[in-house]
């Protein structure tokens, strides 16, 4: 996601509206040069530049970040009172190219929120949120810019633009148009202090979640306790611990990678009730770090705010800058697959009820022996063993298998480089090339630690172009797995591996960019279509050419036995009733609940959870995949607020992507391989999403592709 902004001296300021039509582009060039700052400078050095995150201080954030405002203030100053008429060059392509200081500076910065949050930065965070998102109003709300980028967005149908040209003047018009850049002044006021206090709450929700994972952990003195876990698991805990002076403990923190094994693998039933309680109550305990009433307060001001802006609800302002819509469109997708989802996976409840009854314990199976009894019913079933599968899954025999597949399907190649600065010295970094010439860098930061937001993710630090001249992309996979011993490998999970791979997607859809303009390249796509590159990756984990090179046993060396395969490869479908039910009881409360908020209600989320699970019917044996406090997805941005279905709805493209595949030569077939390439992964959003699969597809999505790949029946209409 691509932030433009813009700010400088009064001086400047001024020099610029006086100098209109004078304010060339080589004098705004001057403006924007190397300023002898490293957060505002251009990224220079050997393999197309890159962050200097060697001189970066903390307390260089925000005057870098103020400047940056004034140097991006004095260009856009420029485009809007240019005497010129307004045309294509002079005020789209002119706006695309400004704000690069201030764009850089914040980048690093946002990079350091998510993976070095120590407590300067979060005081810098909580001060400049409100600070940044004005400056972004500002600049929607400048009655001169708009008008001139409304006086070409209409002219544009016989303006003799190319297509791409065409394409970003609709996109960046109706980003102005839907946050209100034609509102009337008193509602552009409120607008803008709407958004400020937006996003003063989701800094204050980030960072109550981010404390409540630090301030809680679980800790185990005695080993008999232990029963169950995996050694990598334990001598993880055993580090952990060491780290924290207590040496001779056993220390899970309070984050997915380590809790999730936790209640999987451990015998005591009172311990994973104690671990999952701490988990799933994250940002939900009394104090001040409670993100109850944020919620509420984000939910009534997103009200108001669709209102202002025409919409009954923030989930039809949402919607209607997707691929789905309307949010009637979204909630048919995920009430098809939920009728399914939810008979499997009380079939499941029952296969684990019944092993647990077996047992003789008398137990009634909770949320807290889900993952547990899984494991055991997989066992039964399948003859199937997480942790026999994780023995042959290195973290870095992953990583190369990623780097395996990606250039079988688009011919890259990734090499380590040693000349680059990161910020953490657990990172590693990758020129990554095509034919022997650069495609772009790809950084790597695998590890959990203070400061790091939970889970994974893909960042993109430069954003691919070409229009004034060529810039590759730099990017980054984020994940928090837990260290082992030192010099032995680090053993992850399948599900880990899955997330890796889908990542990775994300990684390769910025690094194949090849558009011209930076506002439509890499990633920067609706919503419900970023999301279809990641989880097509997510497919060639399984394929034999992976596993048979690959996943080789961490003690032996040996690849998989074909027979362990073969039981993957059947019990491919099993828990999918759980995964999907987890995923979409989230994805249909941020719905209902962005649909049913209004400004003058006051939302209570637990009681608004309790009260959708209910009416959709979800067990009691399955939670939401992230409880409210938790769900950062939705409350720590609007990135993916009223939008949690869209992982489901880009999985309705991959599945039926991958078949495409599979109808032709298989995973690797290089006809689809480079179709692919050329209409969907290189294009960003210089296409719309629909016309892109369509060109890739020969035809509209088949959604029954998703319910033939999770074994889900398919109704005929």
């Amino acid at each position: 996601m691509h932030r433009r902004s813009f700010l400088h001296s009064a001086a400047l300021v001024a020099l610029a509206q006086v100098a209109g039509n004078s304010m060339t582009q080589d004098a705004l060039a001057t403006a924007a040069k190397q300023q002898g700052d490293p957060l505002l400078d251009a990224w220079t050095g050997p393999h197309g530049g890159s962050p200097r995150f060697d001189m970066v201080q903390v307390d260089a954030f925000k005057p870098a970040m103020m400047k940056g405002m004034d140097l991006n203030r004095v260009e856009i100053a420029a485009i809007a009172g240019n005497r010129a008429a307004p045309n294509f060059e002079n005020t789209f392509a002119a706006l695309d190219n400004a704000g690069r200081p201030f764009g850089r500076a914040t980048q690093i910065f946002q990079i350091y929120t998510s993976t070095m949050n120590d407590k300067r930065t979060q005081a810098v965070e909580t001060e400049m949120a409100p600070v940044l998102s004005a400056f972004g109003d500002e600049i929607v709300q400048n009655e001169a810019l708009f008008a001139r980028l409304k006086k070409v967005y209409d002219a544009r149908a016989n303006a003799k633009l190319s297509p791409e040209q065409k394409r970003l003047a609709d996109v960046v018009y109706t980003s102005f148009a839907r946050q209100g850049a034609a509102l009337g002044k008193v509602e552009k006021a409120r607008l803008k202090a709407i958004n400020e206090r937006l996003a003063s709450l989701f800094t204050t929700f980030r960072q109550n979640e981010l404390a409540d994972e630090e301030s809680y952990t679980l800790v185990i003195d005695n080993e008999a306790d232990l029963a169950g876990l995996p050694d990598n698991l334990r001598d993880a805990a055993a580090s952990a611990a060491e780290e924290k002076s207590q040496k001779g403990k056993w220390l899970f923190t309070n984050t997915r990678s380590s809790m999730e094994p936790f209640i999987t693998y451990a015998s005591r039933r009172d311990l994973r009730e104690k671990g999952w309680r701490m988990w799933t109550m994250r940002g939900d305990n009394p104090g001040a770090h409670d993100n109850n009433p944020v919620i509420t307060e984000v939910l009534q001001l997103r009200a108001e705010r669709a209102r202002l802006l025409g919409f009954s609800s923030h989930a039809h302002w949402i919607l209607d800058d997707n691929m789905a819509k309307t949010p009637d469109a979204a909630m048919a997708l995920m009430m098809k697959v939920w009728k399914s989802a939810l008979a499997r996976a009380r079939e499941e409840i029952a296969d684990m009820q019944a092993f647990a009854d077996s047992e003789g314990t008398g137990i009634k199976i909770e949320p807290w022996d889900y993952r547990y009894y899984t494991e055991k019913v997989r066992k039964a079933k399948y003859d199937l063993d997480e942790t026999e599968i994780s023995e042959y899954l290195q973290l870095e025999k992953v990583r190369e298998s990623m780097f395996w597949v990606a250039g079988q399907l688009f011919g890259l190649q990734f090499v380590k480089v040693d000349d680059v600065r990161v910020y953490h010295p657990d990172m590693s970094v990758y020129e990554v090339q095509r034919k022997g010439k650069r495609v772009g860098l790809w950084y790597f930061d695998p590890y959990a630690r203070e400061g790091k937001n939970s889970g994974a993710w893909m960042n993109e630090y430069r954003t691919q172009e070409k229009f004034r001249t060529e810039i590759t992309p730099v990017v980054s996979n984020n994940s928090n797995f837990v260290k082992g011993k030192p010099g032995e490998p680090v053993l992850i999970s399948w599900d880990d591996a899955v997330t890796m791979y889908h990542e990775f997607g994300h990684a390769l859809h910025g690094l194949n960019s090849n558009t011209n303009y930076p506002t439509l390249a890499g990633t920067s796509v609706k919503r419900d279509f970023v999301e279809f590159p990641s989880q097509l990756n997510e497919h060639w984990l399984s394929t034999p050419e992976v596993l048979n090179q690959f996943a080789l046993h961490h003690k032996t060396g040996k690849p998989i036995p074909a027979d362990l395969v073969a039981k993957i490869q059947k019990a491919k479908n099993f828990n999918q009733g759980f995964s999907t039910v987890e995923y979409l009881s989230a994805a249909i409360y941020d719905m209902k609940i962005h649909l049913a908020a209004t400004p003058d209600k006051k939302i209570d989320a637990g009681a608004f959870e309790k009260q959708t699970m209910a009416e959709i019917g979800c067990p009691g044996e399955i939670v939401m995949r992230h409880r409210p406090t938790q769900f950062g997805h939705i409350f720590s941005g609007d990135g993916y607020s009223a939008g949690y279905y869209v992982y489901i709805w880009a999985d309705t493209l991959t599945d039926d992507t991958f078949e495409a595949f599979n109808e032709a030569g298989g995973p690797y077939d290089k006809s689809v391989a480079k179709r692919y390439y050329e209409t969907i992964l290189s294009v960003g959003n210089s296409v719309p999403p629909d016309e892109a699969f369509r060109r890739f597809r020969g035809r509209d999505v088949d959604t029954d592709a998703l319910m033939r790949e999770r074994g889900f029946p398919v109704t005929k209409t």
